[in-house]
């Protein structure tokens, strides 16, 4: 639910930002600008409650800390080359691929019951995925709303 939270503060504040500073409303930019904001939000997880989110990971994954971490990285990474004009295009496809590839940890982490804030099993449980998974199809439509398709 938080990261739905800064992606729509994030996108509404970089439209008036944008508004005011060109005169002109550039959807796509703030729509972008948002989405990094996001990224950046959801990547210091990674390095806050990485025990908890190494928790997210199946037991046949080796070096899940590393992973958290690298996919930590990876995230930053990503939402600076959203905002790189010759960039834009490629880190917006990687995105994708990497929201696709990380329902997975999420649905182990539904079915586990997963909280990788407290890093225990006190999680909402599978009823999670009912929102999860909607929620990662808004974050696809979004990036390839913003970056790829215009």
């Amino acid at each position: 639910m938080k990261p739905l939270i800064v992606l729509f503060i994030s996108f509404f504040l970089a439209l008036l930002i944008i508004k005011w500073l060109t005169r002109q409303f550039d959807i796509f930019l703030a729509a972008r600008i948002a989405m990094a904001s996001m990224l950046i939000f959801t990547s210091i997880g990674h390095f806050v409650f990485s025990k908890g989110m190494a928790m997210m990971i199946p037991p046949v994954v080796p070096f899940k800390e590393s992973l958290v971490f690298l996919t930590g990285i990876l995230e930053i990474l990503l939402a600076i080359g959203l905002l790189i004009p010759k960039l834009q295009f490629l880190s917006a496809w990687a995105l994708i691929v990497f929201l696709v590839m990380m329902l997975p940890a999420n649905i182990y982490a539904s079915l586990y019951e997963v909280n990788f804030e407290k890093g225990n099993y006190s999680g909402n449980g599978p009823s999670y995925l009912l929102f999860r998974i909607p929620l990662q199809g808004l974050f696809i439509f979004w990036t390839y709303w913003s970056s790829i398709r215009n």
